[in-house]
């Protein structure tokens, strides 16, 4: 049975720490639904109703273009290896680009990593556990390095030129603002 808190609690922190990956859901009035799958180490709790969120550089930017007319968003985490529970943390979030005053402390939480391109700050709502017994086995076998190489790769230029080429719209040609001049 779901439990429902106003707030994350010490062990849903300690839960969610633990996990290797995590999905991210919006979406807008019309059009495509967005759930994503998000690792490497782009997520922290900084309160009991408050999470950051990095944003790394990627083939799309969904979740900009969604939370530009509705800043709704739900998190969720699945125990794939050991405790067998789903959470889910609903709220609302920030959305903050490298052009933005807090942007650069809230960066600061994080390895440095080029290629971020947001960060959104999350105001939780409502936190909601689920049992997750249906929720398979599996054995987390390391992280990828192939999204960070390929952002050395294409250097802060070609990060850039990838923005505008690729990030600006999302699939239903809603504006990301990604390169705004204006905050």
């Amino acid at each position: 049975m779901g439990k429902q808190f106003d707030r994350i609690e010490q062990d849903h922190a300690d839960f969610i720490a633990a996990q290797h990956m995590f999905f991210v859901g919006s979406a807008a009035d019309t059009g495509h639904v967005n759930i994503s799958p998000k690792g490497m180490d782009s997520l922290r709790v900084l309160s009991p109703n408050r999470i950051v969120w990095r944003n790394l550089t990627g083939s799309g930017n969904e979740t900009a273009a969604h939370l530009a007319l509705h800043n709704r968003i739900t998190l969720m985490w699945c125990g794939f290896e050991k405790r067998p529970m789903i959470m889910r943390a609903y709220g609302t979030a920030r959305t903050l680009h490298p052009r933005d005053a807090d942007f650069a402390s809230l960066n600061a939480q994080f390895p440095p990593a080029l290629g971020t391109r947001q960060i959104y700050d999350v105001t939780v709502d409502m936190l909601q556990t689920s049992c997750g017994y249906a929720v398979p086995y599996y054995d987390h076998a390391g992280p990828r390095d192939t999204l960070q190489k390929w952002a050395e790769d294409k250097g802060p230029d070609g990060l850039s030129t990838y923005w505008a080429d690729r990030n600006q719209t999302s699939i239903n040609g809603l504006p990301t603002h990604i390169l705004d001049t204006d905050t």
